[in-house]
């Protein structure tokens, strides 16, 4: 199955989801870095600014990644309800919204 991931390398949740699709064979993975450059961020915008998927999100201040489509064009926030993802023992690590979040109370 192919997945598109939207993220960014300074999200934690973003990290997470690349490197657990990136661990299963059956997955073909495109990464698309929305700071890396601009044109990848407007259409990660495209989406966002136009998809009723993201009111929610905006609506509480995030940014709205990680963000998949599948294959068949499908979106989602959580892979987890489409792709079984490896149970993987995390270390302590910060909060990601400490990361992701002006005011540090949101996720991205």
């Amino acid at each position: 199955m192919k997945v598109t991931i939207y993220g960014t390398e300074i999200c934690p949740d973003c990290v997470k989801a690349k490197k657990d699709l990136t661990a299963l064979p059956d997955i073909e993975l495109e990464y698309k870095n929305i700071t890396g450059d601009t044109a990848t961020l407007k259409e990660f915008l495209a989406y966002r600014d136009k998809d009723d998927l993201f009111k929610e999100v905006k609506e509480a201040g995030r940014i709205g990644i990680p963000f998949f489509v599948l294959e068949n064009g499908e979106k989602t926030f959580d892979i987890g309800n489409y792709i079984e993802l490896p149970v993987v023992i995390e270390e302590a690590v910060t909060p990601a919204a400490d990361f992701c979040s002006i005011d540090k109370k949101g996720q991205c």
